[in-house]
Formats: C-alpha cells, sequence, structure tokens
C-alpha cells in the first residue's frame, strides 16, 4: 500500500483542469503487455544489444516501470520537446496506446535484430519529420528530428533506468552503469542523434543534464500530461493501487530540481517503504506476466542471457 493510502506523507499530486480532455487508462496492462509480447522475436538478440548487455539488464529489472515513469516526468520538462508531444500526438484521446507504443519500440530496438531496429527507428524518424511547431509558451519553433531534443529524450529514459535500478532494483556498480550508457549510444544513434553528441559515461550524462536545466520549466502541457499519468484514471483497483506505489517511487526517484519545477513533495524515502515499493513491483510484474504471450517472451529473453552468462 502507498504512503498516500496508508495516511502517511506521500508526493503531493494535485489535478489540473481539462483532465477530462484525456480517455481512461484501462487496459494499461493487457494493452502493453500484448505490444511487449509482439515485439520480442522468437530468437533475441544479436542486435544492437547483446544478451550479455547491461542493456539487457536494466532493461528486465523489476524497477523498470519507476524508469519508464521517472523518463516522461524528465522529458517533459523540456518545453519545446512536450510541446510536440502536445500538439501533434493522440495523446488525449488514446494515453495507453502511445505508451504501449513507446515500449514495444524499445523492446524491438533493445532485443531485435539490427535490422528490426534499423526499420523501427527508420519510421520513428518518418513521424519526427512531419512534427513541428511553435512552443505557445516560449515562443520558439521546434522540430521533433532536431538532434539536440532527440538527446533530452534519451539522456532522461538512460538517466532514469539507472535511477530506478539503484532505488528499487539490482544496483549495478558504476563501471556497469558507464557501460550502460555506452551501450545505450546505439539507440540514440540509429534515431538521429549524431554519435559525437551522445554522453557516453555516467559523469558526461550528468554534465549533460546540469547543462540543460537552464532550459527546462514545467508548462502547461507538461503539467497536464504528468498529473494524467500519476492519477491515470479507469485503472482497475488492484492495479490502481500498486500505481499509487510506482507513483510515489518515480517522484521520490527525480532529482530535486525536477520535483521543484513541478511543485511535487515527497517524503524521504525510507528503508521499510523502499521495501514496499519492492513488493509492490513484484505484484506488478506477476499480474503482466500472467498476460498472454509475456511469460514466453521473457523466458526466451532469459535464456538467452543465461547462455551468454554462461559463454
Amino acid at each position: 500500500m502507498s504512503a498516500d493510502a496508508a495516511g502517511t506523507a506521500g508526493p503531493r499530486i494535485g489535478t489540473v483542469a481539462g483532465m477530462n480532455q484525456y480517455a481512461d487508462a484501462a487496459g494499461l496492462i493487457e494493452r502493453s503487455a500484448a505490444a511487449f509480447a509482439r515485439a520480442i522475436p522468437e530468437t533475441p538478440g544479436e542486435g544492437y544489444f547483446g544478451p550479455g548487455s547491461v542493456a539487457w539488464r536494466v532493461s528486465s529489472d523489476l524497477s523498470s516501470p519507476v524508469a519508464g515513469l521517472r523518463a516522461l516526468l524528465i522529458q517533459a520538462l523540456h518545453p519545446l520537446a512536450m510541446a510536440g508531444v502536445d500538439q501533434h500526438s493522440d495523446w488525449r484521446s488514446d494515453p495507453v496506446g502511445r505508451l504501449a507504443a513507446t515500449s514495444a519500440y524499445l523492446a524491438v530496438v533493445l532485443y531485435g535484430e539490427r535490422q528490426a531496429a534499423d526499420r523501427a527507428a527508420a519510421r520513428v524518424r518518418r513521424i519526427h519529420e512531419r512534427v513541428t511547431g511553435v512552443d505557445p509558451e516560449t515562443g520558439d519553433s521546434y522540430a521533433a528530428s532536431d538532434p539536440a531534443l532527440l538527446l533530452w529524450v534519451h539522456a532522461a529514459l538512460v538517466d532514469s533506468g539507472l535511477a530506478a535500478s539503484a532505488l528499487f532494483g539490482d544496483e549495478i556498480s558504476a563501471a556497469d552503469a558507464d557501460d550502460y550508457v555506452e551501450e545505450m549510444t546505439a539507440a540514440a544513434v540509429i534515431i538521429g542523434i549524431p554519435a559525437h553528441m551522445v554522453p557516453s559515461t555516467t559523469a558526461e550524462l550528468a554534465a549533460y543534464l546540469e547543462e540543460l536545466r537552464p532550459e527546462l520549466r514545467c508548462s502547461a502541457a507538461a503539467r497536464e500530461s504528468m498529473a494524467y499519468l500519476l492519477n491515470p484514471p479507469g485503472l482497475d483497483e488492484e492495479v490502481a493501487e500498486i500505481w499509487q506505489d510506482i507513483r510515489e517511487a518515480a517522484v521520490v526517484s527525480l532529482p530535486d530540481w525536477a520535483r521543484e519545477l513541478y511543485g511535487y513533495q515527497a517524503a524521504a524515502l525510507t528503508a521499510m517503504r523502499r521495501n514496499e515499493i519492492r513488493q509492490a513491483l513484484g505484484v506488478l510484474d506477476a499480474v503482466y506476466i500472467g498476460e498472454p504471450g509475456v511469460l514466453e517472451a521473457r523466458q526466451r529473453i532469459t535464456l538467452r542471457s543465461r547462455a551468454a552468462q554462461h559463454a
């Protein structure tokens, strides 16, 4: 049970006007699971990432739902990146579908052969070419194909994988963390970011995030969309209760500057609370594995990983 549900201090997450524009989140687990199961090939790897990669370990970690939500929270703080999503996506009419599609894309890039990953990235690049506009709050123009914006999205994803794993998953060594950042450069390059722009160590990643801070703000679009994600309507009772823990974990794992921009408050993370969240993640994972095709897809990944370890 989350701290909110227990009546103790948890993150203060408000609601905003206009939330009724969104479809509810019914089918979040089912549609995400179906997209994942379809995306995992019969023989996962060797692609840009192999069975022995740190990227496979981080992506399959129990903390990955926290990492995904945290990444979205950080990505939304770039006003131009958020404006592109707000003005050009089907986020309001089909938020669950958008999340499922993103999950499927990442699965193909991580576990598919290079040709499959290249095809998936090419489709995304074609979509990005049509996404241009002006952010109403800053007055600045944007293009989703801009490598600078793509790099922000990439960096938030990589940083969140490390942060969530450190707090709620199987923490990895400093050397493995550097390897993970370097490995993920491949995912950045195929989406259209020049390799020389991409951080390849945790120190470079931290420096990049710090450098971008003056450009960040909590726009009205960011506040509204993230309020939806943190309190998605339409979940069944069991998943809704678990999501309170996921939400708290994502907010607690944010850097202080990100929480300040949103105006979120979070209690200190105690050892007991961390264990409660890990238990909730375990329950969510069990629910996810129970969906058709997921267990078989996971087994294919696990068998390849074990074979790589033995080799």
